[in-house]
């Protein structure tokens, strides 16, 4: 993509006015404040935008992330959020030194589909005490704190504070399908504002920043105390590295010949996160929204993402008084409306109609996330989406008898016909013979009905494991007990050395019971029933040639 510089101040200029709303929006549902949310913006955004992987992400604070410094907020206080970013960006700085952007491919889309649903209630919900014009009550649980926020308002209603709410919201969500150039969310707090100012509608109904954007205190937690803020550091980590991930993804998504570096992104974020807290911010992430943003007004490099830091910072500086008049419940529609912009209808449709495993792993990270954490409704989603991938594997091995006939070499009368089908049986193994498919395949064996020799065939056999090596020996052992032979035919190279690490490719070599071909094997099994006297009369005639795979 061309270089732009005109283009590029412009998208990062409109990126800034969207932007504004938000960050103050997510500084207030963060705990920390309106002054949190901004110092976040400029100071992430402008290193995120120097150091990471992509010419086109704009980070600072977000709404997953204020999803999970909630609970932090409540339990550690902003000081304990503050410690919590410097952890955080330690961690985020290793994962890009160990390379981890690159297991990003392995996350499930319906995982993140569940995860994104999951976030958008959690950040609507939060809005709902700012909305209904009621003091946040106490708890850490969304569900919780909306339910008495419900209950607080029922009792004393303040309608206007929700009208103010659902105006905003209005506003930007008709305005953006009408006029999607327009930054109606900039426009809607600007004429809630006003229209505060100019009906003198009281702070305490509607809600109020503090005058003059005071930063947050710079105190972080003792030494003594960092053994509690390990984890929730994690989370926060790993919350930020998946989100600027995914970000990522979708600004190459949305553009061509733009391809992001994922462990220079993780490196640039954890840089962000590690200097937000010296400047009163909370952690960041990189920003899907105005990443898009920015991306659909014409960015070419990360001049933009500059440029939407200093016009931040010029807001900072400049225009703090008037910041501090936006009512708190336009904020909340700001974000109410954002939460419903989040949910992509046609995706969470499509995947719900794609396989029913799809649909239960979507369902449940969205319901993990709206109940739990977000880092532990992705590993939630990640494990069921691995066991269901797991069991879809394991169903696609079988173990099918198949006809001798076509394996026997030379020519045979009907009576040697009829006895070899009487002793003699075959096997063809198909799929993968690990631990997920191992025991149901040693159920199947082991009820093998009494004959004299079982002739396994192996060709198709995609991977062994340990498990099934073992699983594999135990039935050779069980049938050898029974007085069953084991013939066995076509072993991959690559399979032997888990055989072998557990004994059983002794056991099935055991008195030359291997072979390469499917008809050598037939010509073992014959030999051996010749040997206990149950076939007298010797072949016509036996083919020594090499065969193809397919007799294997």
């Amino acid at each position: 993509m061309a270089r732009n510089p005109r283009r590029d101040l412009l998208a990062g200029l409109t990126v800034a006015v969207v932007a504004l709303p938000l960050a103050l929006g997510f500084g207030v549902s963060s705990g920390l404040g309106a002054a949190a949310g901004l110092a976040t913006a400029v100071v992430a955004g402008t290193l995120a935008a120097l150091f990471g992987g992509s010419d086109l992400q704009v980070s600072g604070p977000t709404g997953a992330m204020t999803v999970v410094l909630v609970p932090i907020v409540a339990e550690h206080g902003p000081n304990g959020v503050l410690t919590v970013g410097l952890l955080a960006g330690v961690i985020v700085i290793g994962l890009a030194l160990a390379r981890a952007g690159r297991t990003m491919v392995y996350l499930p889309a319906s995982v993140v589909e569940g995860f994104t649903l999951g976030i958008a209630l959690v950040i609507g919900l939060q809005q709902v005490p700012n909305a209904l014009g009621v003091a946040k009550p106490e708890g850490d649980r969304v569900l919780v704190v909306t339910w008495r926020a419900l209950v607080e308002f029922a009792r004393a209603p303040h309608w206007t504070a929700l009208a103010v709410a659902l105006g905003v919201a209005a506003l930007m969500l008709v305005g953006a399908r009408l006029r999607p150039a327009v930054p109606f969310s900039l426009v809607a707090v600007a004429a809630a504002t006003g229209a505060a100012q100019l009906l003198g509608l009281d702070a305490a109904t509607i809600g109020a920043l503090p005058a003059g954007l005071p930063a947050p205190s710079l105190d972080f937690v003792d030494v003594s105390a960092l053994g509690g803020l390990i984890a929730p550091a994690f989370a926060v980590a790993a919350l930020a590295a998946l989100e600027s991930l995914l970000s990522a993804q979708v600004a190459d998504g949305m553009t061509v010949g733009q391809r992001h570096d994922p462990d220079r992104e993780l490196f640039g974020q954890g840089l962000a996160n590690l200097a937000a807290p010296l400047f009163g911010g909370v952690p960041a992430t990189g920003a899907i929204a105005r990443t898009a943003v920015n991306v659909r007004t014409g960015a070419t490099s990360r001049l933009a993402a500059l440029t939407h830091a200093l016009v931040l910072a010029v807001i900072v500086f400049a225009a703090a008084p008037l910041v501090s008049k936006i009512p708190l419940a336009a904020l909340a529609g700001v974000l109410l409306a954002t939460a419903v912009r989040m949910v992509e209808v046609g995706s969470l449709r499509a995947m719900a109609k794609a396989t029913r495993s799809d649909a239960a792993v979507l369902t449940l990270t969205a319901a993990a996330t709206l109940a739990l954490d977000l880092v532990y409704a992705v590993v939630i989603g990640f494990a069921v989406a691995g066991a269901l991938a797991l069991r879809a594997v394991a169903r696609q091995a079988r173990l099918d008898q198949v006809d001798l006939r076509a394996d026997l070499p030379g020519e045979h009368d009907a009576e040697e016909h009829a006895l070899l089908d009487e002793h003699i049986v075959a096997y063809r193994i198909d799929g993968p013979l690990f631990f997920a498919a191992a025991h149901r395949f040693l159920l199947e064996l082991s009820g093998v009905a009494d004959v004299r020799v079982v002739i396994l065939r192996m060709s198709r056999v995609t991977t062994v494991d340990a498990t099934g090596a073992l699983v594999l020996k135990d039935a050779v052992e069980k049938l050898n007990r029974r007085g069953i032979a084991v013939m066995t035919s076509g072993i991959r190279p690559g399979q032997r050395q888990a055989l072998a690490s557990v004994g059983a490719l002794d056991l099935l070599r055991f008195e030359g019971r291997e072979y390469a071909t499917t008809p050598e094997a037939v010509a073992g099994a014959r030999g051996h029933l010749r040997g206990a006297g149950i076939l007298t009369a010797p072949a016509a005639r036996e083919a020594g040639t090499a065969l193809p795979e397919s007799t294997r």
